[in-house]
């Protein structure tokens, strides 16, 4: 399918804390587009501080999608997302508007623009929960390092303490004989779906993403993060997802009384950091993102190029 018959996507991705809500909206308002949120934490509801979600009145000015459409005990898969994510990309581009694809989970990214089909799996209750049983048993390291035996490359993606994603790709294996990043090869079409325009923002300088991280993390405890973590700590049993989230297990000693307010924040800009550095090695390997200064973003030519 030639570029000109496809949809247009306007896509903007970027580590945490460099800009994209900001300039997704902005841009938005300028090309009479909507939002579909790319973030697997914002699509729960009551999980607004730590997921970094726009607000009521960001909302409020753009049309915003796939923000606020699961209670936090719900699994929700790629898959799952994609298929939404498709639906609402062709509701919109029927109305007239652009899409604007934003956030920052490079799997969702990339799943869509690359326009993979996801195959159903034998049902198989059973692995699952025995795969779940041994990681209680065994642990997290032990479980990543089965996964890098098998699947290096899916486990390159993922962080070792993400104990969901990693069982997730070990019971695929288990149940079809064959590997996340192989599955992926696999149904991946020859054509991709959309004619899409990819920004990326970042930082020239680590250390000024460092330092937004840092402000945001601030920011995010005047609004009450400490709160919302409290009740993620309360209901960790069923929200077992939010339960595993950068931005709400690092303040989890504080409410066990093992670890002090301070500590506890330091670990979690710490480990914001990590993610950042996760997800720009992620998106370096989409190599159609035009990069732009997170400081200073202007692409306001280059979308009006690419939509005329």
């Amino acid at each position: 399918m030639a570029a000109e018959n496809k949809p247009k996507l306007l896509v903007v991705l970027g580590p945490t804390a460099s800009g994209k809500t900001g300039l997704a909206i902005r841009l938005a308002q300028q090309f009479g587009g909507e939002i579909i949120s790319a973030d697997s934490m914002q699509i729960y509801r009551g999980l607004d501080i730590g997921t970094a979600k726009a607000t009521a009145a960001e909302q409020a000015a753009v049309p915003h999608h796939l923000i606020d459409i699961r209670d936090p005990d719900q699994l929700f898969s790629v898959a799952e997302y994609c298929e939404l994510a498709h639906e609402t990309i062709q509701k919109i581009t029927a109305r007239g508007k652009l899409p604007i694809l934003a956030g920052g989970t490079g799997l969702y990214l990339s799943s869509v623009l690359d326009g993979i089909h996801f195959s159903d799996e034998p049902e198989d209750g059973g692995t699952r929960a025995r795969l779940a049983e041994e990681a209680e048993h065994l642990g997290d390291a032990a479980m990543y390092e089965k996964l890098q035996r098998i699947d290096p490359e899916t486990a390159r993606g993922i962080h070792p303490n993400n104990r969901k994603r990693v069982l997730r790709a070990l019971e695929l294996y288990e149940k079809t004989g064959q590997t996340m990043s192989d599955q992926r090869r696999c149904s991946r079409p020859d054509q991709r779906p959309y004619d899409a325009l990819v920004l990326g923002l970042n930082y020239p300088d680590r250390e000024q993403l460092y330092e937004k991280i840092g402000i945001r993390v601030d920011q995010m405890l005047t609004l009450g993060l400490l709160e919302e973590a409290k009740l993620v700590f309360d209901h960790r049993d069923q929200w077992i997802t939010a339960a595993q989230a950068i931005g709400y297990k690092e303040l989890f000693p504080v409410f066990e009384g093992t670890g002090s307010l301070d500590s506890c924040i330091a670990q979690l800009k710490q480990a914001t950091r990590n993610y950042a550095k996760r997800q720009l090695t992620w998106f370096r390997r989409m190599q159609e993102t035009i990069w732009l200064d997170a400081g200073n973003p202007h692409p306001e030519e280059l979308v009006q190029q690419f939509l005329s």
